[in-house]
């Protein structure tokens, strides 16, 4: 009777075992796209990132570079003070993108270009997100807004 109980207590820890290793492997196959890594244009520049790696840059947009092409298609440079990135993006831009306005854009770096799928921009005269405001203070070129 005792070693029945002990082959039955073995059994159940053995299958929660299992159970608990095959969830761990399915939450960390299910997350493998959704992790995007931010970088600066000068963490870029330094360190190209492999073409198939879907990363978030943020920034400024440069002033003098946004070039609206045929149709929805938008060209532009992101900085952080030290390096410069140039970005495309096709698609409908938030409304208050514009140039020496914060950004954060989701996409490749693909033979020096920056393609990007997603673009978000500030959502207020004054915010700035976090990352962006984080580079520029790095790089020594965060300006506080003026309140």
């Amino acid at each position: 009777m005792k070693s029945l109980k002990k082959q039955r207590r073995i059994q159940v820890i053995a299958v929660a075992t299992v159970a608990l290793v095959l969830a761990t492997g399915l939450i960390g196959y299910a997350m493998r796209d959704g992790i995007n890594f931010f970088r600066a244009p000068s963490q870029v520049i330094a360190e190209p990132p492999a073409e198939t790696e879907v990363f978030r840059l943020g920034g400024l947009v440069e002033e003098g570079t946004l070039i609206r092409g045929q149709g929805e298609t938008v060209r532009f440079s992101v900085t952080d003070g030290g390096e410069s990135v140039p970005v495309v993006f096709t698609g409908v831009l938030p409304d208050l993108f514009g140039e020496n306005q914060g950004m954060i854009g989701t996409g490749r770096y693909v033979n020096g270009v920056f393609e990007a799928s997603e673009i978000l921009a500030k959502h207020d005269e004054t915010y700035m997100p976090k990352e962006v405001m984080d580079a520029l203070k790095e790089q020594g070129v965060y300006q506080a807004p003026e309140s």
